[in-house]
């Protein structure tokens, strides 16, 4: 006897659009959403494939404007457009079909998912116009709130911009109807206004990209990028009058790791240090960076994710503050790059990573050990140091200097440059001596050998032992 369905009927299985609209904005920060569509700029330009005229400055004639204020948040750019074929095939969809990631598979992007540009536009409004210029066609395409509440109509029209004479080859978002609260940060004014910390948030993470050539703007406001580098000696100081970063490059499985380590600035005396525990001025530039094809995904972490407080190197102090890094990803291949979701910060479970960190740990130890070592003598390491001069990251990553670099495990895709560092000289060690006084006596000292009682006391200090030094060797 054949078995057959009686009163058979379905179940509604669909996603409805309320669902993705609420999860995809649900874990992703307001300035992260913007930093999303600024790396969709970037991508366009990856997709024009034009051979840049200067290899140092790829970026060079691309720019992003980004303007937002109560009613409206707009970014613009000159980077070639969204393709036509790719807006119809899966651009406005809500995320990239598999098929699909073979479409930049030649290209050192970031995106992954495909949700980038669909989640900023639904985290900041509910009514959307997006605009793209190409050389083959102009179109637009318009999210609106009666769309976002269908859940039966999951496609977009396409319209043909008749009038595309425009200037710039690029893209145009233009999000209104904004959602509760984003106005309100929007209109932010001050000293820790939105804006404000927008722009400090672009400089630092399109920092690389920006020394590349790449030009944002915030509000017609030009952001400029914040700078890295690291202390090297000249060639001809002896080895132990040298202060050089600790180098390491590599090909792993696809992914192009290069990194650098070492002091970006001088050592701290005692004094130096007590004012930083108490202004925090100088510690922003400490710590690890970590780019990922040219996004900076973390900036100046001091954390355990890049080594601090594990593995024999000690957790991050003050006393390191003259301690920095970078590490540089590259893939053609975004889903081999150890990078989030969210593209500001880095996947610990990646393969790359946990890789690169053991040397990451081991050119931390080296600086740290330095640090402790001449932690009794600082004003003789700066004299060292105070002769070093300041190299640029791209020199120091991928410039040509010529240096003894040493192949690891023999393979020659990787190697290191273990740097030659300054030893103190152990015929005279250095002692601390040290003692407390109250700060009304230590002005009176002041005021007493240098007519200024605001004198630091370590100056204070020195001044009066190298006072009966002189009379006990005289």
């Amino acid at each position: 006897m054949t078995n057959k369905k009686i009163n058979s009927e379905r179940a509604a299985a669909g996603p409805t659009k309320r669902f993705f609209i609420d999860m995809l904005t649900r874990d992703i920060d307001l300035m992260d959403a913007i930093l999303d569509l600024l790396d969709n700029c970037v991508d366009g330009v990856q997709r024009t494939r034009k051979p840049p005229t200067d290899a140092t400055k790829p970026y060079a004639g691309y720019w992003a404007k980004i303007s937002f204020g109560t009613d409206r948040f707009s970014i613009e750019d000159n980077c070639g457009g969204i393709p036509f074929d790719l807006a119809r095939r899966y651009a406005f969809m809500m995320g990239r079909p598999k098929e699909e990631d073979e479409a930049d598979a030649d290209i050192p992007t970031v995106g992954m998912y495909g949700i980038g540009m669909k989640r900023a536009i639904f985290k900041m409004g509910r009514n959307a116009i997006v605009k793209s210029y190409t050389k083959e066609r102009a179109f637009s395409v318009s999210i609106t709130p009666k769309w976002m509440s269908d859940d039966s109509d999951w496609e977009l029209d396409i319209e043909n911009i008749r009038d595309s004479r425009r200037p710039n080859l690029g893209t145009e978002i233009v999000v209104t109807q904004l959602n509760t609260g984003i106005a309100q940060r929007f209109a932010e004014s001050g000293v820790s206004s939105f804006g404000k910390d927008l722009y400090n948030l672009v400089s630092h993470h399109f920092s690389f990209i920006i020394r590349k050539g790449f030009r944002v703007f915030i509000n017609d406001e030009e952001i400029f990028a914040r700078q890295f580098s690291l202390l090297w000696s000249e060639d001809d100081r002896p080895k132990d009058e040298r202060i050089e970063p600790y180098l390491y490059r590599s090909v792993k499985d696809g992914v192009e790791i290069s990194m650098a380590v070492g002091f970006h600035s001088q050592m701290l005396t005692d004094d130096e240090l007590d004012e930083e525990q108490k202004t925090k001025r100088s510690r922003e530039d400490a710590g690890w960076t970590i780019i990922c094809n040219d996004r900076v995904v973390v900036y100046n972490d001091k954390t355990r994710l890049t080594g601090w407080g594990e593995a024999g190197v000690p957790s991050y102090h003050s006393q390191f503050i003259g301690i920095a890094g970078v590490v540089v990803f590259r893939s053609n291949d975004a889903w081999k790059l150890p990078v989030t979701t969210t593209k500001r910060g880095v996947d610990t479970s990646s393969d790359v990573f946990l890789y690169i960190k053991d040397y990451m740990r081991d050119g931390l130890k080296r600086f740290t050990n330095h640090t402790n070592t001449w932690k009794g003598n600082v004003e003789a390491e700066r004299q060292i140091s105070g002769r070093a001069k300041p190299v640029q990251m791209e020199d120091l990553l991928f410039g040509e200097k010529t240096l003894d670099w040493t192949n690891v495990q023999n393979r020659i895709d990787e190697k290191k440059y273990v740097p030659s560092l300054a030893v103190p000289k152990e015929h005279d060690p250095v002692k601390i001596i040290r003692f407390g006084k109250s700060l009304s006596e230590i002005k009176d000292v002041a005021y007493y050998l240098f007519e200024d009682e605001d004198v630091a006391p370590g100056d204070v200090g020195k001044a009066c032992f190298d006072a009966y030094l002189k009379k006990a060797r005289s």
